[in-house]
């Protein structure tokens, strides 16, 4: 029992979301035997509490019910409380997010959900007020009624709980219709999504308004496919909105979790790696599209701000940062009009203030978010400035209330480092690297990877889901091998080194035999040796990353092209037949798979790449096969080809010493490119650029 002063079990967790509540006056555990054996022991209920550390309403929720010593009394009395990380335990939150969406028809965190002592939900939500408001029950009296009715109709409670928890693995298997893996699919997800997009503002429906990142890349590509100028123009108009709004840290870079309202305004200020992984690719796509170089200054910030904040000394990636500082949501990161006006003088704060919106009465609870309401050009046609000077000046201004900024209390960081969330910042830090000429994003996409392939793998070589402190822990999910055999694929095409080719094919070996489902295809997201819970769910949608069996699908195809294996590929396609009912019925919930489709069904290209014997010749040949928008291309390099790829480049050498490119498709090579002029000519027809 927890007394007054004396941390809980808590305080020996790595999760920093866990160790936030080791002085709670709740008698909380971890999730494990200890928990659970407790919880039949004594035949109670188990009230299970999952959030993360960077979850605004969590940290409202702990400060008003949680450190209530009232409240704990009655949690401690009549519950066994198990408080779990989201981030650290994603399998057990997918299984209990879904009975509270069945019960509820929403979810959300902190989700709270009330067990019996077998595991089976029985009643759940999220955030509750300690007293009733705001149409809301007190948790108070939620525990009240839950203890009332465990003790006088726990028959009836029990049945629903079996029955709820029936309904939980239906709901976790992938959708058993099928439907024909082509194009049409595909034209059917851009009418779906063209039709939710938010022509005004950018984005898809209303507030709370999410990046979606999958779905724009979805259709860059059916723009390039179909031609419908429409889909590039939902792109653009999102991407232009988001990096203009206060979504967007315009003084550090990169982008917080999302908007509260419909204008890219206000957002929720907590910062994940993973919403920054998945839009540095955007941003780089829709470039190569269009040639706008303000995407370029876009990806350039987001990934310094990930160097600069988020890079642990040994290489891994942190998860996130948090939305509050000093208590306060946002306070980090506004800024009064006076604080500007004494920080820039007079004539500098009168320029900013009008370009970022900052006003004496505020945009936001009385403080300002800086955005940019006018493009660079209008703002210079209105304040009688040429753009260049006026970029200067913004320039200069930005560093000075940077600086300044680095001086207030920071928001809390979680440095728990995630296998899937920095495969997918590997692949970002590769793609940025390889496109922009930038060896420190290389460099740091390869340290994230030998850090983990070093310190997240256990004695057999199985990945472990997260480390902190010095310790790797929890058996790894779908999405950790399948982003990070992703994350492989682009670093070995911006290194050369082999070596990533090697590990991504150790790992899909591994994500076969202890997580296919070979009766009906598909990943299990769990592996075979995995804790039993009640439901071992297929991860098949996309949420706020990619759904894991859209990733493997895209993995496997991508290992397989690259590599000339057709068995890889095939999981891959097999694995696309698995899902297609979910990639026909919800577009919006299935980009990644819609990603994975239309690199399948092509034109993909293998350009094995042989050196010449001019380096500069060499960069410009790279840079033209980079710069091009061909999504569905993958770099072979002929030079360093060894084990796994020898048979992919075999005879293809540089002809009369200069840089020569062979595009294959399936293994059939075309006629060689000889020399720089020959490939860009080759990249330039087969892209369609806005």
């Amino acid at each position: 029992m927890t007394h007054a002063g004396q941390p809980n079990r808590l305080l020996e967790e790595t999760s920093p979301y866990l160790q936030q509540h080791a002085f709670n006056p709740v008698d909380w555990y971890p999730w494990g035997e200890e928990a659970l054996a407790r919880a039949r022991e004594l035949d109670r209920p188990i009230f299970l509490s999952i959030g993360y550390s960077a979850c605004h309403w969590c940290h409202v929720m702990e400060h008003e019910s949680f450190e209530n010593p009232d409240i704990a009394a009655v949690m401690n009395e009549h519950f066994v409380c198990i408080k779990v990380d989201r981030e650290e335990r994603p399998d057990l939150d997918q299984i209990y997010m879904t009975s509270v969406q069945i019960m509820t028809g929403h979810g959300g965190w902190p989700m709270s959900v009330f067990l019996t002592p077998d595991l089976k939900p029985f009643y759940g939500g999220t955030y509750w007020p300690p007293e009733p408001r705001m149409r809301m029950p007190g948790f108070r009296q939620v525990l009240m009624a839950i203890q009332e009715a465990w003790r006088d109709r726990r028959a009836g409670l029990e049945e629903n709980a079996t029955e709820l928890t029936d309904r939980i693995r239906d709901y976790s298997g992938m959708l058993n219709e099928l439907a024909p893996l082509n194009d049409s699919l595909l034209r059917q997800a851009e009418r779906s999504l063209l039709r939710a997009a938010d022509r005004t503002n950018g984005g898809f429906g209303g507030s709370p308004k999410f990046p979606h990142p999958m779905d724009l890349r979805v259709l860059l590509r059916t723009w390039q496919r179909f031609g419908n100028a429409e889909a590039l123009s939902v792109v653009t108009l999102t991407l232009d909105k988001m990096s203009h709004g206060g979504i967007y840290d315009h003084l550090g870079g990169g982008f917080h979790r999302y908007a509260t309202d419909s204008t890219w305004l206000v957002p929720h200020f907590e910062k994940m790696l993973y919403d920054n992984a998945l839009l540095v690719p955007c941003y780089l796509e829709a470039f190569q599209a269009t040639c706008n170089v303000d995407y370029i200054r876009v990806v350039r910030e987001t990934l310094d701000y990930v160097l600069r904040e988020m890079t642990q000394p040994q290489g891994g990636f942190y998860s996130t940062q948090d939305a509050d500082s000093e208590g306060e949501e946002g306070k980090f990161f506004v800024w009064t009009e006076e604080e500007i006006q004494k920080l820039l003088g007079k004539d500098d704060a009168r320029i900013f203030s009008y370009c970022y919106d900052v006003s004496m009465t505020g945009n936001w609870e009385g403080h300002n978010i800086l955005n940019r309401p006018k493009s660079l050009a209008q703002a210079a046609g209105m304040l009688g400035m040429s753009a260049d000077q006026l970029a200067e000046l913004l320039a200069r201004c930005r560093q000075t209330l940077f600086s300044e900024r680095a001086k207030r209390v920071a928001p809390g960081r979680d440095d728990k480092v995630l296998v899937s969330w920095n495969g997918m910042m590997i692949s970002a830090m590769s793609q940025a690297g390889s496109l922009l000429n930038e060896p420190r994003y290389v460099s740091a996409a390869a340290d994230a990877a030998n850090f983990i392939l070093t310190h997240m793998r256990d004695d057999e070589g199985r990945l472990l889901h997260a480390y902190k402190d010095g310790r790797a822990r929890f058996n790894a999910y779908l999405d950790d091998y399948a982003c990070l055999i992703d994350g492989l694929i682009d670093l070995y095409q911006a290194t050369a080194d082999e070596r990533f080719v090697d590990f991504a094919i150790e790992l899909a070996s591994r994500l076969v035999d202890q997580f296919h489902d070979g009766d009906e295809g598909g990943f299990y997201y769990t592996s075979d040796d995995h804790e039993q819970l009640i439901a071992r769910t297929k991860d098949a949608q996309d949420n706020a990353t990619p759904s894991g069996n859209g990733m493997a699908a895209c993995a496997f195809l991508r290992l397989g092209r690259l590599t000339g294996r057709t068995d890889l590929a095939t999981y891959g396609e097999r694995t696309l037949r698995a899902i297609s009912g979910q990639l026909a019925r919800s577009a919006m919930a299935s980009g990644q798979g819609l990603m994975a489709l239309d690199f399948m069904i092509g034109p993909t290209f293998e350009f094995v790449f042989a050196e010449g014997s001019n380096i500069d010749a060499n960069t410009s040949a790279l840079n033209a096969l980079q710069a091009s928008f061909i999504p569905n291309k993958l770099l072979i390099h002929a030079a360093t080809a060894r084990r796994n790829i020898a048979e992919v480049t075999a005879g293809k050498v540089a002809i009369n010493n200069e840089p020569t490119v062979y595009p294959c498709q399936l293994g059939a090579c075309q006629q060689p490119l000889v020399g720089v002029e020959a490939i860009k000519q080759f990249a330039a027809t087969i892209e369609r650029r806005a």
